[in-house]
């Protein structure tokens, strides 16, 4: 076994672990990441989010080339099956994969790829893949090894007709009809890329609401496009047995119903990257779902080992993982980049997409906020009639009196990037958070943020 010294050893190349790793080898400190797979990038590279939003990508273009008048010059509407489409996501990975390997080269941090854990608090044994046993002694350690899939114990993820989040990705045909239990997030946008590509899905939702966090108006236009692609939503049910069958499955829920599909795809829940740390060798204990408990500053209850991303839990967003990432390691070089990471906005690449920041009318209503609604209806904007993408709107909710930006809430094309001009405004300070920025600024015309001084002119009007 040789011994390596280092400032800093992160567990984890996904974005929390990559995050951690530049600032602090930006700050000249000499940094190491340790990843269970031969390549950088972790789950949200291969198995999560890029993945599924390369899949969402091809999906639309054939459900525009399907249904766009224009395109029958060219042909009748075709049928793709899903393994096909995965052909266009496992190019996108590949790329991501060679562009993050570079920024750890450029960077000059050393790459081991194998299983860690903790021999005490400052050592990490890394069983490389090939077998060596290598010992990495750090003055800190970041935890950023991520989630995976919640497997309950009674159903039987062996079985080739079950699949979770992670396994779908090497489903080698394309179902007739696709059971998918748990409509939270990643539920909902595999409903759409499966439902694009023709599949019968039935949504088993154990709530009464898809998505309730959202505004209530957003999850109901969710809903009904869910259910215009043939979803059919089944809320307020619980699995009392998964059946796995020759060739397909039966889900038996408490209700008495019984339905029967070719595969089912559960999305019911995460579980933190823990259980193979050895946390026990230091004192630090996971929650039931494999979770690592932290401080503002990402510090666990050993001081010189923080965590971040997935494996923390809230938000459990890729986007909130590097920045959580960058700000333990801001809070181990104390070079001023610290900050909790609070402001995240929702991105859900369902069809059409969703994306939202701040306060949504059922929570200004309970606290009793005098606010107002300003609404633009992508239908008559003109750069959403030139893309032939009628469907989705931009909601502004601002406070009466001070005329302050509370919450920007959008669905339909483009929504993810939409969000960020609001966020932008909503985080200067309260004399320029106004929302009648939006009116006196000049947008581009025709884009998608006009939509911005369009739903401004229509809050204002409301106003008496």
């Amino acid at each position: 076994m040789t011994t390596y010294n280092y400032d800093l050893v992160v567990i984890g190349s996904g974005p929390a672990g990559e995050g951690a790793a530049m600032n602090a080898a930006k700050a000249g400190r000499k940094v190491a990441v340790v990843d269970n797979r031969p390549l950088v990038g972790g789950n949200c590279t291969h198995l999560g989010t890029i993945p599924s939003k390369a899949l969402r990508h091809s999906v639309r273009q054939i459900m525009q080339f399907n249904t766009n008048p224009m395109f029958r010059q060219i042909g009748e509407p075709r049928w793709f099956s899903f393994p096909d489409v995965l052909k266009s996501a496992e190019k996108v990975i590949a790329k991501q994969v060679t562009s993050r390997t570079g920024y750890y080269a450029r960077n000059r941090i050393d790459t081991y790829f194998g299983t860690a854990s903790f021999a005490d608090e400052q050592t990490v044994e890394v069983v490389c893949l090939n077998g060596v046993v290598e010992k990495l002694v750090a003055k800190q350690v970041v935890v950023a090894t991520g989630s995976r899939p919640y497997r309950p114990a009674d159903v039987d993820f062996r079985h080739p007709r079950i699949y979770d989040s992670d396994t779908i990705l090497s489903l080698g045909h394309t179902p007739r009809r696709l059971i998918i239990y748990g409509a939270g997030v990643i539920g909902c946008e595999y409903a759409s890329i499966f439902s694009g590509l023709g599949v019968l899905v039935d949504l088993i939702d154990n709530r009464d609401q898809l998505l309730s966090f959202l505004d209530d108006e957003i999850s109901d236009a969710l809903s009904y496009h869910l259910r215009n692609q043939n979803v059919l939503i089944r809320h307020n049910e619980d699995y009392e047995r998964i059946e796995g069958l020759e060739n397909g499955v039966i889900l038996h829920l408490k209700s008495g119903k019984k339905i029967k599909a070719d595969a089912l795809l559960w999305c019911n829940g995460r579980a933190g990257n823990t259980d193979q740390l050895g946390l026990e060798n230091i004192g630090i204990q996971a929650n039931e779902r494999g979770q690592i408990q932290v401080d503002q500053h990402y510090r666990t209850e050993i001081s010189n080992i923080y965590a971040a991303g997935d494996v923390i839990g809230w938000p459990s967003l890729a986007s909130a993982a590097f920045d959580q990432g960058r700000s333990a390691a801001g809070s181990i070089i104390d070079n001023g980049s610290w900050r909790f990471v609070d402001d995240v906005p929702t991105g859900i690449y369902t069809i059409p997409e969703i994306s939202s920041i701040g306060k949504n009318e059922r929570e200004l209503t309970q606290a009793k906020v005098p606010y107002e609604v300003g609404k633009a209806f992508f239908k008559g904007m003109a750069r959403a009639q030139i893309a032939v993408e009628p469907v989705g709107m931009l909601k502004i909710l601002f406070h009466r009196e001070s005329l302050e930006v509370l919450g920007v809430h959008c669905f339909g094309y483009q929504a993810a990037e939409i969000v960020h001009i609001g966020q932008a405004i909503m985080n200067q300070k309260s004399e320029a958070n106004s929302i009648k920025y939006f009116i006196n600024t000049t947008f581009n015309y025709p884009t998608m943020a006009e939509a911005y001084r369009v739903a401004a002119f229509d809050g204002l009007n409301r106003l008496f």
